[in-house]
């Protein structure tokens, strides 16, 4: 009996993902490399969100009660100060982090995190800074608040505060709806939306809502909730992840200035039981590619092109916290469909190509790992 090719492409990937599960939850290192893979346990960190990768080989890592590691190899991990203080509750703290487009030549780092507002209130703030990097360490100078989530209010959830450049070097900005719900649908906010800048924090005078001027002018998309995940495929397009409510977890492709619902409609329904009208009841709105109900509480997206794994070219990767899961997306023009969904029992904080090509993992929590995971076989 002959295997078509699809189904051992497939197989093939669920027993490569498989040995990643077992190096996660287990840190069987040795176990992961005896079956063709290199798991190497970089380091751990204190409620670690986000990563980034340096052009020396290092990597920047930001810790969401307000500080930044610069993680030299394996282990080796020092401060990086200079650091913006944060608001550190609920799901506010040091969020983000991402390298300027030119920082071979500008140095100069975005950072994005919970800042303290009058009384109670606190938002979402993007700054940047020039990076000054030593042997075991480094520090932020010249930092500058390019962006801030308006108004401000009171809580701890929904800031969002994704960020991404795109290959023009447009600076794109996820804000969420800080648990207002209704702001989303309001165009003098910029809560429950994904906004597109210049990277100095101008607004660019093609966005679609720029006649407006404002806060206004700012936004690309409206209708969203609590988005954690952006990414570019490889045609250019831009996608989100965000969290639904009770149900109705969302991947969307973000279309120039539509609208995605957000509270008016969702494949969810409220905490307290009521419902919440479907998106199919809507057809004005943007409805997302794929929905999860039960939720995978998504906190990150990413496509892969690297050859490390090619039968994965192409695909998408979102992580997840409620259930631990990391979750595989295949695509078919603008449709998508998840094609496998990874069970770590652990809390995956954010998933990463390598400049290697390898994929990274970085756990949540107090102790939150950071993993590399490369093919043997390509070495």
């Amino acid at each position: 009996m002959t295997l078509s090719l699809d189904f051992t492409r497939h197989f093939r990937q669920l027993t490569l993902f498989a040995v990643f599960v077992v190096a996660v939850c287990c840190s069987d290192i040795t176990l992961a490399q005896s079956q063709g893979v290199n798991a190497i346990l970089m380091g751990r960190f204190r409620e670690p969100w986000a990563f980034a990768f340096l052009p020396d080989g290092r990597v920047l890592v930001t810790e969401k009660p307000g500080t930044l590691k610069l993680l030299a190899s394996p282990n080796e991990i020092y401060d990086i100060t200079g650091v913006p203080a944060v608001v550190y509750s609920g799901q506010g703290g040091l969020g983000d982090i991402v390298l300027h487009p030119d920082f071979a030549n500008n140095k100069l780092v975005y950072l994005s995190y919970a800042e303290r507002g009058t009384s109670t209130t606190a938002g979402a703030a993007v700054a940047r800074a020039r990076l000054e990097l030593t042997a075991t360490g480094g520090t932020l100078v010249d930092l500058d608040v390019i962006w801030r989530q308006w108004p401000k209010v009171a809580g701890t959830g929904h800031y969002s505060h994704r960020i991404a450049f795109d290959a023009d070097g447009y600076l794109w900005i996820t804000s969420g709806e800080r648990q207002q719900m209704t702001p989303a649908q309001q165009m003098e906010n910029n809560l429950g939306k994904i906004l597109r800048l210049h990277d100095d924090g101008s607004v660019p005078s093609d966005n679609p809502f720029v006649n407006l001027g404002g806060i206004g002018a700012q936004i690309w998309s409206l209708g969203h909730r609590n988005i954690l995940g952006i990414a570019f495929d490889p045609q250019g397009r831009l996608w989100d992840v965000e969290m639904g409510p009770q149900g109705g977890d969302e991947l969307n492709l973000i279309v120039r200035g539509d609208n995605y619902g957000w509270p008016i409609v969702s494949n969810g329904n409220h905490y307290d039981g009521r419902d919440i009208p479907d998106h199919s009841t809507r057809p004005d709105f943007n409805a997302p590619e794929l929905s999860w109900t039960p939720v995978i509480s998504p906190s990150s997206l990413m496509f892969y092109s690297g050859s490390e794994f090619p039968d994965w070219q192409g695909d998408a990767f979102i992580s997840g916290l409620t259930i631990g899961t990391v979750s595989r997306i295949e695509f078919n023009g603008d449709s998508a469909r998840e094609a496998q969904r990874f069970n770590l029992n652990t809390r995956v904080r954010a998933a990463k190509q390598g400049p290697e090509g390898g994929i990274w993992l970085l756990e949540d929590g107090q102790n939150g790992r950071l993993v590399r995971y490369t093919s043997r076989s390509s070495r």
